[in-house]
C-alpha cells in the first residue's frame, strides 16, 4: 500500500490542535534508539519487527503498519512521536511499537476488510490494548474497561448535545466491555450498539475518530493509529505478506521459548500468539504461503506505466514476483500417487507465476528424472526409484545448485536421519501415513491430510 495522503487528518491539517511537540522537537526526534531499547526490553516484539522497514512521514497523522510493493512497512509520524515522549516518556513509544507488531502478529493489515471499516478499526484496537501493559499504552487509545477522560464545562460549550450525548455514550459502551477478547469478538460486540455503529459512522463522515473534527470540541476517541488501506491485497500478495510475518512471528517465539525471555509478554498473551501461529490452517495454503514467502521482486519496463522522475522520456516501471522452487519426491513407497497428485493439484494453482522443478530421491537424487513444470505442465507420477530414504541427498542438490532456487519442496514420510542445513529456504510435506512428529528445527513442516480416496 503506498501511503497516501488524507483530505482530513494530515499532520499539516492537525497543527497544534493534535500535537503537544514542536517543529523542533520533531526535527530532533529519533526512533533508532527506541528501537535498540525495544531489542533489550522486548525481545519477541523486537524480533518479529527488525525485518520491517520503518519510514519517516507526515503523510500519515500517527503511526501504522501495511503493505507496500509486497513488503510490510511501518511508517510513523515525527511529529506523533515527539509529542508522545513529550507527554508520557519513553515508555510509551515502546507501547506504539508494541501496538504496531500486534496488528502484524494477528493479520489485522492484510486479512479482508470487515464492513463497517470504522467498527473493524476500533475492534481491532480494543483487543491488540487489551495485551500491552497500561503504562506503555500512549495517551488516546481506546482501553476495554476504561472510560473517556469526562468533557469539561469549556468543551460541552463548544458542542450540540447531539455529539455530547454520542461521545458519553461511547465511553460507557468502551467502559463495560471486558479486557482480552479477540477482535472479531469486540466487532460482534459493537455491531450490537446499533446506536454507537450510527454514532462512529457519522463521526468517520466529519473527520476521522480520534482526531479533530471541526473544531468545535474534541473528536471521537479512537484507535491509536492510522489503518488506512488494510486488506487491500489480491489474494495472491495476501498469502506472499501473510507468510512472512507467519515465519517472522514463529521465528521470535521459538527464539523466546528457547531463551525464556519474553520481556512484558503475559501468559495469556503468548498462548494468543502460539495458537495463531500453530492453528490448523490448510495443508494446501500453508504450502502456498511458502512459495509466496520464497518469491523475488522482479521489474521490468512498462510504457503503460509513468516514469515519477523522468515522465514522458522514459518507460515506468512495473513490479511482478516470481520463483523457481525445487520439489523433491520421496521414492521410498512412503507417497502414493494419490498423494502426489493432491500435491500437483496444489501447486498446479501456483504454476502461472511460479517455475517447479521436479526430482525424485531416495539416498541419491535421480538427475535423469528432473522435469520442469511450468505455466501448467504437471510432471509424471511414476515411479522411478524404490530404495530407503537420506534426507542429506536433496539437501545436498539444492544447495549445490542454490543460485537456481529460491526455495525447495520436499514431499516425504518423514522416516529419515535429521538432515544437514540447507542453504535454500526449505518446508517438508509429511504424508498422510507419515511421521506427523516430524520436525526440522524452525524449518515449515506440513502435513497433508487424508486424500480423499482413503477417506471412504
Amino acid at each position: 500500500m503506498a501511503v497516501k495522503a488524507k483530505t482530513k487528518g494530515t499532520s499539516t491539517d492537525l497543527g497544534n490542535s493534535r500535537y503537544s511537540a514542536t517543529e523542533a522537537e520533531a526535527a530532533k526526534f529519533d526512533l533508532e534508539p527506541h528501537l535498540v531499547r525495544l531489542m533489550w526490553d522486548e525481545p519477541f516484539y523486537s524480533k518479529v519487527l527488525r525485518g520491517i522497514s520503518k519510514i519517516k512521514t507526515n503523510e500519515i497523522p500517527t503511526a501504522g503498519v501495511a503493505v507496500r510493493d509486497g513488503k510490510v512497512q511501518f511508517y510513523w509520524n515525527p511529529m506523533f512521536c515527539a509529542s508522545i515522549i513529550k507527554d508520557g516518556g519513553a515508555d510509551k513509544i515502546k507501547g506504539l511499537s508494541i501496538h504496531e507488531c500486534l496488528h502484524l502478529v494477528f493479520d489485522h493489515c492484510v486479512g479482508r476488510k470487515k464492513e463497517p471499516h470504522i467498527i473493524w478499526n476500533y475492534a481491532t484496537d480494543c483487543a491488540i490494548n487489551s495485551l500491552i501493559p497500561r503504562a506503555y499504552l500512549p495517551d488516546g487509545g481506546i482501553v476495554p474497561g476504561e472510560a473517556f477522560t469526562p468533557l469539561t464545562e469549556e468543551q460541552k460549550e463548544k458542542m450540540d448535545d447531539k455529539r455530547i450525548a454520542s461521545y458519553e455514550r461511547l465511553s460507557d459502551f468502551i467502559e463495560s466491555l471486558p479486557l482480552g477478547l479477540a477482535s472479531e469478538e469486540y466487532f460482534a460486540l459493537f455491531m450490537r450498539e446499533k446506536d454507537i455503529v450510527e454514532d462512529l459512522k457519522e463521526q468517520e463522515q466529519q473527520g476521522q475518530p480520534g482526531q479533530p473534527g471541526d473544531g468545535e470540541g474534541p473528536g471521537m476517541p479512537g484507535p491509536l493509529d492510522d489503518h488506512d488501506g488494510w486488506g487491500e491485497l489480491n489474494e495472491e500478495d495476501r498469502e506472499l505478506v501473510k507468510g512472512k510475518i507467519r515465519q517472522a512471528v514463529k521465528d521470535a517465539a521459538m527464539d523466546c521459548d528457547s531463551k525464556g525471555t519474553w520481556g512484558s509478554v503475559g501468559a495469556d498473551t503468548r498462548q494468543a500468539i502460539r495458537e495463531m501461529i500453530c492453528k490448523d490452517i490448510p495443508w494446501k495454503s500453508l504450502i502456498k504461503q511458502f512459495v509466496g514467502m520464497s518469491r523475488r521482486a522482479e521489474r521490468s519496463t512498462s510504457r503503460m506505466r509513468l516514469n515519477k522522475k523522468y515522465p514522458g522520456i522514459h518507460s515506468g516501471f512495473k513490479r511482478g514476483y516470481t520463483a523457481n522452487i525445487a520439489v523433491y519426491i520421496d521414492q521410498s513407497g512412503s507417497v502414493s500417487n494419490g498423494e502426489l497428485e493432491l500435491l500437483f493439484g496444489c501447486l498446479r494453482d501456483l504454476a502461472k507465476r511460479t517455475e517447479f522443478t521436479t526430482f525424485h530421491f531416495d539416498t541419491d537424487v535421480d538427475i535423469d528424472s528432473k522435469t520442469v513444470w511450468k505455466g501448467g505442465r504437471t510432471p509424471p507420477t511414476h515411479r522411478t526409484r524404490c530404495g530407503g530414504t537420506c534426507f542429506d541427498a536433496p539437501t545436498v542438490h539444492v544447495n549445490k545448485h542454490k543460485a537456481e532456487f529460491d526455495g525447495c519442496l520436499i514431499l516425504t514420510d518423514g522416516y529419515a536421519p535429521t538432515p544437514r542445513p540447507s542453504r535454500v529456504k526449505r518446508a517438508w510435506i509429511i504424508t498422510t501415513e507419515g511421521d506427523h512428529n516430524f520436525k526440522c528445527g524452525s524449518e515449515t513442516v506440513i502435513k497433508m491430510k487424508q486424500p480423499a480416496q482413503k477417506a471412504a
